[in-house]
């Protein structure tokens, strides 16, 4: 679990490192304690400790995305970030997080054509801590990836080494391909274009301070409302499942109140504001806050499944000993998911917190707004559509698109001033206008930082595969058949 990055010292380091072990130690005895696998303990013990593993490396890099922008846009200080996603995330985990999980995560593979119990077993075992580890080294060297990618690349690679290619659905497996394509797209442009319309709306008038009075109120019940949407959907399927006009009106519902709500506070508050942009942007601290906590509550909800659907699938392989499409999760497993979550955050969050939030573009409240209404929407819009998309992928791809739009506004307002001020000088000498001197585009988001990011995305699923396979090889062959 070193998130402490290549070549930095981290002279608390040793200590997170013992607390992490103790965590995996304890939770090795609990468990030894409390099973009565036949001949099946050993598996299920050491399902338990790679579970709790891989759910602090959740924690210790997907977490990140749900409170970035808020910490980035200075909205949210990192520590109380951290603080609030440790509740919402295990919140969401242990109230919404579901009572069944599909054993092979995605239905990439088909279990019925594993060998045998055994055979199944290792190579659900193998699959998460490879993915686990793949996350280890991806926040060392400060890359978030999509935690579902990892388990997904995981999980074909044990299953083409346990039963070859025809077990893995590839019509499936293409549309989690296409989803590194669209996650990202779809978040960055829908995150651009709300910060377009903010513009457009509030910071382009002369007074912005009315225009924020009417707007800013509108703007945060759409947020509401793709929350509310957002948590309906996918945050409270294990309570509730409704229908899907049921959740348009929960949305409409929620836009109504928070606009209703929002106009007598937002009018208040400009009272005492000056009529500039950063005054405006303070209006977008509360909203915020609320984003992150409601998202992590979200990803707690959703992605704990990453860290305990395979535990589940070993434990209930070990008690019935036949593999099974759907398995309940068992209370105790739940726990050791939440639990590392917010471990693994609290020990070794902070680090993508800052990379994701403050080193891939600069980002003040508004954009920041932008960010966490298109992490709502994009889920929203692709789980309408049945699209498979990584929330990691949609929040960093939101981040770039804000990063970009502002790149491209910022030096099209460069050539055009420029242009403007050649023709007036020309013009003063009688002179036809002379082109506009050539203007070195400024880079608003760092290249640097985008580019290793798509490289980690990219091979992701490849590499998790790789080293799950080696590892289902090497498991088998010292303690299979």
């Amino acid at each position: 679990m070193n998130s402490a990055g290549p070549g930095k010292a981290n002279t608390s380091l040793p200590i997170k490192l013992v607390v992490s072990l103790a965590f995996l130690l304890i939770t090795g005895w609990a468990v030894s304690g409390m099973t009565t696998y036949t001949g099946m303990t050993f598996f299920v013990v050491a399902a338990a400790v790679i579970g709790g593993y891989m759910a602090m490396n959740i924690g210790a890099n997907d977490v990140a995305n749900n409170v970035a922008a808020a910490v980035g846009s200075g909205a949210l200080p990192v520590g109380w970030a951290i603080v609030l996603a440790m509740v919402f995330e295990t919140s969401g985990a242990l109230i919404a997080g579901g009572d069944v999980v599909s054993t092979i995560s995605k239905g990439i593979i088909d279990p019925s054509m594993m060998p045998d119990t055994k055979t199944f077993v290792l190579a659900m075992g193998s699959a998460l801590l490879a993915a686990a580890l793949w996350l280890n080294l991806a926040t060392w060297i400060g890359a978030p990836v999509s935690t579902t990618h990892s388990i997904v690349g995981g999980v074909v690679g044990v299953g083409i080494a346990a039963a070859g290619f025809s077990v893995v659905n590839w019509g499936v497996m293409s549309k989690i391909v296409a989803s590194w394509f669209i996650s990202p797209i779809l978040g960055g442009l829908i995150a651009a274009t709300f910060l377009m319309l903010m513009n457009k709306f509030i910071f382009n008038r002369k007074d912005m301070l009315a225009a924020s009075r009417y707007w800013v109120p509108v703007f945060v019940g759409i947020m509401a409302a793709a929350f509310a949407m957002y948590l309906t959907m996918k945050g409270l399927k294990r309570i509730w499942k409704p229908e899907p006009w049921m959740i348009m009106a929960i949305g409409t519902a929620a836009f109504i109140a928070v606009v209703l709500f929002m106009r007598p506070l937002v009018t208040r508050a400009a009272q005492k504001m000056k009529n500039q942009r950063s005054s405006i942007n303070r209006l977008f601290n509360i909203p915020l806050i609320f984003a992150a906590a409601l998202l992590s509550f979200a990803h707690g909800a959703n992605d704990v499944a990453n860290a305990i659907g395979p535990v589940s699938a070993i434990v209930d392989a070990a008690s019935t000993g036949e593999i099974s499409a759907k398995v309940g999760i068992p209370l105790w497993v739940m726990l050791i998911g939440a639990v590392g979550i917010a471990l693994g955050l609290a020990l070794f969050g902070a680090k993508l917190i800052k990379t994701v939030g403050k080193q891939l573009t600069t980002l003040d409240q508004a954009r920041a707004f932008s960010v966490a209404l298109s992490a709502a929407i994009t889920v929203i819009a692709a789980s309408a559509i049945g699209l498979p998309v990584s929330s990691t992928h949609i929040a960093i791809g939101a981040i770039f698109g804000v990063g970009f739009y502002r790149e491209w506004l910022t030096n099209s307002s460069r050539r055009a001033s420029a242009h403007s001020q050649t023709d007036i000088a020309a013009r003063s000498k009688g002179l036809l206008a002379s082109p506009a001197p050539s203007i070195r585009p400024r880079k608003l988001v760092r290249r640097r930082e985008f580019l290793s990011i798509l490289a980690a995305w990219f091979i992701t699923v490849p590499s998790a595969a790789v080293l799950a396979s080696l590892m289902f090889f090497v498991a088998n062959a010292l303690i299979g058949g």
